[in-house]
């Protein structure tokens, strides 16, 4: 059973689920759903669709370049059936999908570090928007921080 990729998001086309479009020139392009079909026939770029693998490639949401990305390429080579060499290309294949995993999970992290200072930026904006909604307690704290908030500033204009 071959898995196609779809030609629009880059999903997986199973057999006997989605369409073909066969061009003129006898090209074929395979979709996943009809959804992918439509964007196609509109003329729209998968790089702009912001649902489309291509888009979360292209504007460096997913890991593009890594060196664990060439195991999974295609061999036009055939080999001779060999138990051992099948024991280990299985062994060899678990240990590169444990490696991609945390390259992924590491990629992820530095991608979303500098979200903490925006999300923490944008909850001081909130809390001082409603500041009448905060109790007593979490007014003080607040001034308080924020007088802290200028000294530093004043301190670095300084240096």
């Amino acid at each position: 059973m071959h898995i196609e990729r779809c030609y629009f998001c880059s999903g997986p086309c199973y057999p006997g689920h989605g369409t073909m479009f066969v061009r003129n020139d006898s090209k074929t392009f395979r979709f996943c759903r009809s959804k992918c079909h439509k964007n196609f026939k509109m003329k729209r770029n998968p790089r702009k669709v912001r649902w489309t693998k291509a888009f979360r490639k292209a504007s460096g949401k997913e890991m593009v370049i890594d060196s664990t990305f060439e195991f999974e390429k295609r061999r036009n080579v055939p080999v001779r059936y060999d138990r051992n060499l099948m024991a280990t290309t299985i062994k060899a294949m678990k240990r590169v999908q444990e490696i991609r995993v945390k390259r992924e999970r590491a990629f992820y992290k530095t991608r979303m570090a500098d979200n903490k200072e925006k999300d923490r930026a944008e909850d001081v904006r909130v809390v001082q928007q409603n500041i009448e909604l905060a109790p007593l307690d979490a007014k003080k704290r607040i001034q308080a921080m924020k007088l802290s908030e200028k000294n530093t500033e004043k301190m670095e204009m300084d240096e």
